[in-house]
Formats: C-alpha cells, structure tokens, sequence
C-alpha cells in the first residue's frame, strides 16, 4: 500500500468526510500541501503503534487548542469523539491548555468544542 493510501485510509478511518471532502479547498492552490498532510502525518505518524489513537486525537487537540487554528480543531474535536473521546474529556484537556497558552486560546476552544458538540446533538 502506498503511503498516500495508506494516510487516506487511515483519516478517513477517523473523520466522517472523504479525504477529497476535507482537502477540496486546496486541490486548486496546493494539491500537493494535500497529498503532504495525507502522507506524512496520517501514513507515518498516525498509524504508528505505540500510542492509539484516542491518545493521538486528544493531543492534536490540545496543539490546536494552543495553536488557536480554529478550523483544524473543529476537524480534530469531531474526531477525537470519532475515536472514543468524549465531550467532557476534550473540554478538560482544553481547560489545561489555559495554563500554557492562556485563558483566551483556552476559551476559543471550549468556544470551537461547543459548536461540535451541538452539531453532533451532544449539547442539551
């Protein structure tokens, strides 16, 4: 299997959209920046045994969440739930993330989690 299978198969393993769904926005700038993504982090980093990924999942979360890179955490929040994370667990992570980023990433993301959270129906 190439790489770029193996990485397509891998998100599409973790994310409910199609690998050509979620990159459809590059395809006409940067395909390649696609192909990238899809082949070193999903192919070599992602597949890797040694940590599964519910664990994966919840620190691409905390990265982002630091990060501020809302549209990637909105992606990465839908699919740590997708791997056996739950609402709670992604807020708690989130909230510890204000002790290294600060209080405005922290909130961003809880911000970014809530509109997930009630998309999916998870939010009363």
């Amino acid at each position: 299997m190439s790489r770029y299978e193996k990485g397509k198969k891998c998100i599409e393993g973790i994310q409910e959209k199609s690998v050509e769904e979620i990159f459809k926005d590059l395809d006409d700038i940067a395909p390649d920046l696609s192909r990238f993504v899809i082949e070193y982090p999903y192919s070599e980093i992602y597949t890797r045994e040694e940590v599964d990924l519910k664990t994966r999942e919840i620190c691409t979360v905390a990265a982002l969440t630091v990060l501020g890179t809302i549209p990637q955490l909105k992606e990465h929040i839908n699919a740590a739930l997708n791997v056996g994370n739950t609402p709670t667990e992604i807020v708690e992570i989130m909230m510890q993330m204000s002790a290294y980023a600060g209080f405005p990433r922290a909130i961003n993301g809880v911000m970014a989690a809530k509109e997930v959270f009630f998309e999916r129906g998870l939010l009363e």
